[in-house]
């Protein structure tokens, strides 16, 4: 059998953004190329601002984490990277406050990987430091198409490990069960086509983001309890949240459990339990805990979407 098959061809990056600032800086960041960038980082972004102001100097982009509002920086370099740049990361992150630095460049040198590697191992879960390579790529006659590729990134289970330290029995149990849902979901493809799942907490939820502040997904566990769950809530928007309760009974068709509604005097929405899901002294079966709370939040999204919410 034969096979009518192309080379991949490399496109020089300056030859599709000529200027940096004018160019790629304002390319990245348009919300279906930043989307880009969330996936490959696993941090759903929200722009903030573009060159915004840190004293006498200007950060390429200003955004924020959905969901938990930590504020990020990225600052651009289509060149090799070079001490000025790692200086001006450190520099913009300490000037806004920021917890989530990306650093996107055509190369990372091997020095400087390590200083990323270096700033990672050394400050608290609160803080990542990312360096990511950008390129570009053509078949035949095609586009060429951006391919974001990490090279140095927060080692998750090292900063959960440090985070646990002083946390009671109880919240380092949480903390371990959000970071073995995380390994999961980030090794299920069609969780992450929907869902950009967010980093280990020691709360008994996670929030899945929907596209919207009007509501979110939460993912739940009771560990007094031995259940895990799954809730539709909504802060402070009644419409939304009274015409979920409404149909409450699609949601118990396609979740396969009963639904408890919730009406507080701001927030509203859907909370949904399964027994007999013991999370203590029971790690091996979280994956299968976790893969259900996956498919329930897939159906979730569907339904939601049918709705109209």
């Amino acid at each position: 059998m034969k096979y009518n098959l192309d080379k991949l061809k490399k496109v020089e990056l300056r030859d599709v953004w000529p200027h940096e600032a004018l160019d790629f800086t304002k390319w990245l960041s348009k919300e279906p190329n930043l989307a880009m960038l969330s996936s490959a980082v696993g941090i759903e972004l929200e722009l903030i601002e573009t060159e915004s102001s840190v004293g006498s100097f200007n950060v390429d982009i200003y955004a924020q984490e959905a969901g938990t509002g930590r504020k990020v920086i990225i600052e651009n370099q289509l060149e090799d990277t070079n001490h000025d740049h790692l200086g001006k990361v450190i520099t913009y992150a300490a000037g806004k406050g920021a917890e989530v630095v990306i650093w996107v460049v055509a190369r990372a040198r091997d020095e400087h990987r390590q200083a990323i590697e270096w700033l990672n191992q050394h400050t608290d879960s609160d803080f990542g430091f990312f360096l990511v390579e950008i390129e570009l790529w053509s078949i035949g006659d095609s586009l060429p198409a951006p391919r974001f590729s990490v090279v140095e990134q927060p080692n998750e289970w090292t900063k959960a490990i440090k985070l646990s330290e002083g946390l009671s029995e109880t919240e380092r149990v949480k903390l371990s069960y959000w970071t073995k849902y995380r390994e999961v979901a980030q090794a299920t493809p069609e969780f992450l086509k929907v869902f950009n799942p967010q980093k280990p907490s020691k709360n008994h939820w996670t929030t899945l983001r929907c596209d919207t502040s009007a509501y979110h997904i939460g993912l739940l566990i009771d560990t007094q309890r031995g259940r895990i769950g799954i809730e539709f809530y909504v802060p402070d928007d009644k419409e939304i949240g009274h015409k979920a309760i409404d149909n409450a009974d699609l949601f118990e068709e396609r979740l396969g459990l009963a639904a408890t509604p919730f009406d507080a005097k701001k927030a509203s929405g859907l909370r949904f339990y399964k027994d007999g899901c013991k999370i203590k002294d029971n790690e091996t079966a979280w994956p299968g805990f976790i893969s259900e709370q996956l498919e329930w939040a897939l159906a979730m999204k569907k339904l939601i979407a049918e709705l109209g919410l």
